[in-house]
């Protein structure tokens, strides 16, 4: 007879059973769910219960064999409203935990995501992979260079599966607009841009404040540096402020700039420059640029990022996207479709192909497949394509900081400039320690 665990690694959900899945709506899979016989599921844990830490949970428990044990998060009120979720699409009721250590402590929890604050990711990943856990971790990977890398070294001395959610990947119409780019056809590319224009309002400063009933604000805290509340730098927010996150460039170049480097075959820059700060809402409570350009070189080529907090009106038409720019034609790719522009006499134009399914429901269902499988090579956002790309967004992040252009020595990974080299890893506070890999 098969153990769980001999099932998690080797079995595989079968089409026929996928097909059905898809086309069931998240309410009506808790009765098939509990098909699955206990030897043969894979049990997961969530840290960061709130706004995407629950979509993420919610495309798990779309795949049959997936079922929560454990929910974790510093909000009293978050956790008892998710637990409720949770049971109305049809699971028992999870165990609630407000200390990330005591849920890995659960065995029979196989793999854990990770839906933190950035400034929490490393440490939760490391904990959970020595704890003996697959990892499900939100983007970006790290809040810092040095913490990307230290978690590819986790990874890799851990033997488990680590899927970073940048679930664009998984998404077929983004495969088939990267497939046109490595085709040839667009010529050479010597050029590409990255952009998003966020189109919001400012965030208006508010004072200090207690912190709210059932908080556990020093866990929520963690490795950052001790401050007293504020509502700003909690929940949502929380990603306009450096201890905790990179802005715009973190949330959204990531996954923008993930597409870029997957089409051009390009790891880390030779150098950045950038220029940008707090220009449209100069007297707002965000920290992090509202404008910001940098220009990353290659070498062979160059890319823009570009973004806007102001308008939402972007470049080519689209308020957010990727354009792969060849001597033949420019193909032009976001969330919703891809296209592909032609250079007068020199291609053929290629009609907008719209984007037909569900990237983070087929990401979530990949990262089970390779839990399953054991073939790693097949998973959709390996640590290496995560940590990848947040260096990349932290190089420019770091070129707008310093106010240099910074030069990049991979070899022996450090930058020419001093002020740059003090960015690249974090000092942990309030009894935190860096993990060591």
């Amino acid at each position: 007879m098969k153990s769980r665990r001999d099932f998690i690694k080797n079995s595989a959900l079968s089409l026929s059973s996928l097909a059905l899945l898809e086309s069931m709506p998240i309410e009506s899979l808790g009765a098939y769910r509990k098909t699955v016989a206990p030897s043969d599921r894979l049990n997961i844990g969530l840290i960061g219960v709130k706004n995407q830490g629950y979509n993420n949970l919610r495309a798990f428990l779309k795949v049959k064999d997936v079922h929560v044990l454990g929910l974790c998060d510093v909000d009293d009120e978050q956790l008892d409203r998710r637990q409720q979720d949770v049971v109305k699409l049809g699971e028992s009721k999870p165990t609630l935990y407000k200390d990330y250590r005591k849920m890995l402590e659960n065995k029979d929890i196989d793999a854990i995501l990770v839906a933190s604050p950035d400034h929490w990711h490393c440490l939760q990943l490391c904990d959970s992979l020595s704890a003996g856990k697959h990892v499900y971790v939100e983007k970006p990977v790290a809040n810092s260079i040095g913490e990307a890398k230290t978690m590819i070294k986790a990874t890799e001395a851990s033997g488990k599966i680590v899927q970073v959610n940048q679930w664009q990947r998984s998404q077929q119409h983004f495969k088939d607009a990267i497939a046109f780019v490595h085709s040839g056809k667009l010529g050479t590319i010597i050029n590409t841009k990255t952009w998003m224009y966020r189109g919001t309002d400012p965030l208006p400063i508010v004072a200090n404040s207690p912190v709210p009933a059932g908080v556990d604000y020093a866990m929520w805290l963690g490795p950052a540096m001790k401050r007293d509340f504020n509502k700003n730098r909690f929940h949502y927010e929380f990603r306009w402020f450096w201890d905790y996150a990179g802005g715009l460039m973190c949330d959204w170049g990531v996954h923008l700039m993930d597409i870029m480097l997957w089409g051009m075959g390009a790891n880390e820059p030779k150098s950045v420059s950038a220029t940008g700060g707090k220009r449209i809402f100069p007297d707002d409570a965000r920290e992090t640029p509202d404008y910001l350009n940098v220009t990353y070189d290659f070498g062979n080529f160059s890319n823009t990022w570009e973004h806007y907090m102001g308008t939402g009106a972007g470049q080519y038409g689209r308020g957010h996207g990727i354009a792969f720019i060849g001597t033949k034609g420019t193909l032009v790719v976001n969330r919703s479709g891809w296209e592909v522009i032609a250079e007068n006499g020199r291609m053929e134009s290629v009609p907008l192909a719209l984007k037909s399914d569900v990237g983070l429901d087929l990401h979530a269902q990949n990262f089970v497949d390779v839990i399953k499988s054991g073939k790693k090579e097949d998973l959709a956002c390996p640590i290496y394509a995560g940590a990848r790309v947040a260096i990349n967004a932290h190089m420019g992040n770091m070129a707008h900081r310093t106010g240099e252009k910074i030069h990049w020595n991979a070899e022996k990974g450090v930058f020419a400039q001093k002020a740059a080299n003090k960015l690249i890893k974090p000092t942990y506070h309030n009894g935190f320690v860096y993990p060591k890999f």
